[in-house]
């Protein structure tokens, strides 16, 4: 009787309840992303270290890192990027160490909340951890391309179910916030990814000091309302519908308005993420073509892509990495070619496919 009760006891201890269980790390959090946006998630916003146990890292354009929040952003993320599944990794659950995630035993559907979705998915890189876990807090024991499997499967429900609490709560919060205490004026459009917005709003004190979510709800406003209101009064930059993807990599173009650029056809068009992948686009359907666009780099002002100059080979990247930088003026472009370290200004006419090759090796 005796060893029952202290098996129970023991069994009670060593139960993580799902109302007490913290996400958040208990050793110092690795971030692998750099700059100071490197503490949130580049998909959502959300905090690495206060959702450090669920979060998953990964490469883009072979070398940059990339650090989310969970599973779910990754999924996300993976819409957008080709990510080598052997460059994921996955915080272990017990140690808090980055491990791969291809070796990893996920415990799916426990007790515990999930992150930015409806059902948990834990890591864990003992299959002995994961069992203890999921004969204490439930759950099924699968492999991480299953787990990754579960998390693109409740994609949509899990967006929808977080797009219901920002419309209701977070964004009538940030809104709140932004007419309240942002009085120096923010130029959105300056900012690749939500993570450098929100650096940039602590860091250089736009709207004085927020606490966390005060800041998560702000940045989700200016990114993902503001930026698209402001849009749609300024009828010389290029328009995109969200639902336009870029028919060389597949991303909603949307996303990064600064770096547009379109191509026109006598009864279609087509959007870029950048002149990139447009250029790629030209090369292969040259005939027909109406007009070509792109985003002057320090105006965002749509101009004729023929009569732009662009840099090349520069340490700015767009969303697809090395890209050409457009300038409607000739003076810009060598100033921003001397500033950041160009390697050459093209015209138009002087851009080839062996250039736009060399941008991805």
């Amino acid at each position: 009787m005796f060893l029952k009760l202290l098996l129970m006891l023991s069994l009670l201890l060593s139960t993580v309840n799902a109302a007490t269980f913290e996400k958040q790390e208990t050793l110092k959090p690795q971030l692998l992303q750099s700059g100071s946006q490197k503490e949130w998630c580049p998909v959502c916003g959300m905090s690495i270290e206060a959702h450090y146990k669920t979060s998953h890292a990964s490469k883009i354009h072979n070398h940059v890192d990339r650090q989310y929040c969970s599973i779910r952003c990754l999924a996300v993320d993976m819409q957008e990027y080709k990510i080598d599944l052997k460059d994921v990794k996955v915080v272990d659950f017990p140690t808090n160490k980055l491990i791969d995630a291809k070796s990893a035993h996920y415990v799916v559907g426990s007790d515990v909340r999930g992150t930015m979705t409806k059902v948990s998915k834990l890591a864990f890189e003992s299959k002995e951890a994961a069992e203890d876990f999921s004969m204490q807090n439930g759950g099924d024991i699968v492999s991480f391309e299953s787990a990754l499997k579960i998390a693109n499967e409740s994609l949509d429900s899990d967006v929808a179910m977080v797009q219901n609490k920002k419309d209701k709560q977070v964004y009538p919060m940030g809104k709140k916030i932004f007419e309240k205490n942002c009085k120096k004026e923010i130029d959105i459009n300056n900012y690749f990814e939500i993570n450098e917005l929100k650096a940039a709003l602590r860091d250089e004190s736009f709207c004085g000091e927020l606490r966390e979510v005060e800041l998560q709800a702000l940045s989700l406003y200016l990114w993902e309302v503001k930026r698209f209101e402001d849009s749609k009064h300024k009828g010389e930059i290029i328009v995109v519908a969200k639902d336009e993807k870029c028919p060389i990599c597949g991303m909603f173009v949307y996303k990064y308005p600064k770096w547009a650029a379109q191509i026109f056809y006598k009864e279609t068009h087509y959007s870029f993420d950048g002149v990139k992948d447009m250029m790629k686009y030209y090369f292969l359907h040259k005939d027909g073509v109406s007009k070509m666009l792109v985003s002057d780099y320090y105006s965002q002002k749509a101009i004729d892509a023929k009569k732009a100059y662009f840099v090349v080979g520069s340490d700015v990247y767009g969303p697809m990495g090395d890209e050409l930088i457009p300038f409607l003026k000739e003076s810009e472009a060598k100033t921003f070619y001397m500033d950041h370290k160009g390697k050459k200004i093209l015209k138009f006419d002087e851009i080839t496919k062996s250039e736009i090759e060399k941008l991805d090796e």
